[in-house]
């Protein structure tokens, strides 16, 4: 039987370069975009695309019948620092668009569902620096709360009903083709684009807040793993811990200086996207990713930092 893919929040910074790559591997058609948004022109043009709100269930069971998916992605979400800024309809948007999918993956007897989750579920008490997997999760924004609850209630999902539900615990991402969403580490991002456009860039975190990040490519190729993976393979059926590699704003701005030499680095007053950042891990153990999917990223620092430069001067 050959699969239907539906992708929820397909307009997103992971959305766009999602079902590009889903649509190249299952056919163009084989794989339906779908955001409360109008698409850019590689979706629009490339398969099929319907609007859809995440909390409208009538749509989505319109779509469920229409579609009838072998998989579904949910990538619909506000994000860290958005989410700050209106914390109900963060709340209603990450949660109760999930459940809204969870019950319809069973009515429809739906063989997969993917669901994001993030390090923003981590908080103040977790341990810094090589995070397990199990350990405390106290999270202080209202994403990472919805993030949380989230992870318990797939693993609800899949023990009460069997739901093959998946899910990677996303670090902070770094793409030159979508602009980014809203996120605390955001800032890995703009860096780039201003080192090109002025040689200068003014952060929002301090000098030595180190955080998780991860290029654009390996976090698309790991959840494409994820979902391929036989599921006898899976045992986290909450969210698997997922690390690239970390950085400083400091130690990202002297690999910058390799290709820009006269590049300034400056620091902006307080921003409360640094307090968030600061409850968060340096760095992430991701050892049952890597011994129940084999995931293994391919850019580390300098690689990423080539390919982004590559990209963004086209």
């Amino acid at each position: 039987m050959s699969e239907k893919i539906v992708v929820l929040g397909s307009n997103g910074q992971i959305g766009t370069e999602l079902v590009m790559a889903l649509r190249k591997t299952y056919g163009e058609d084989n794989v339906i975009a779908c955001d409360i948004r109008r698409p850019d022109y590689d979706i629009k043009n490339s398969g099929p695309f319907e609007f859809v709100n995440v909390l409208d269930k009538e749509i989505l069971n319109a779509i469920f019948t229409k579609y009838k998916p072998t998989q579904v992605y949910l990538l619909a979400a506000l994000l860290s620092a958005t989410g700050e800024q209106n914390p109900k309809l963060a709340w209603d948007l990450n949660m109760n668009g999930l459940l809204n999918i969870l019950d319809l993956a069973i009515i429809y007897k739906t063989a997969k569902v993917y669901w994001p989750s993030s390090i923003a579920v981590f908080g103040p008490n977790s341990p810094k620096d090589q995070t397990e997997q199990f350990c405390v999760m106290d999270p202080n924004t209202v994403y990472g709360i919805s993030k949380l609850a989230g992870e318990r209630w797939c693993e609800y999902y899949f023990q009460k009903f069997g739901l093959d539900v998946r899910s990677i615990r996303y670090p902070g991402l770094i793409s030159w083709k979508a602009a980014p969403g809203g996120g605390t580490t955001d800032y890995a991002i703009h860096i780039f684009h201003d080192a090109l456009k002025k040689a200068s860039y003014a952060s929002f975190l301090s000098a030595e807040t180190e955080l998780p990040m991860m290029y654009m490519d390996d976090a698309i190729r790991g959840t494409i793993e994820l979902m391929d993976a036989p599921a006898a393979q899976i045992s986290i059926r909450s969210s698997y811990n997922f690390a690239g590699v970390s950085f400083t704003p400091e130690v990202l701005a002297a690999e910058i200086r390799n290709h820009i030499p006269d590049f300034k680095l400056t620091y902006t007053a307080y921003d409360p996207r640094q307090e968030i950042a600061g409850s968060w891990p340096r760095s992430i153990d991701d050892q049952f990713a890597t011994r129940d999917w084999g995931w293994k990223p391919e850019f580390d620092l300098a690689k990423m930092t080539i390919d982004m430069f590559k990209n963004l001067k086209k």
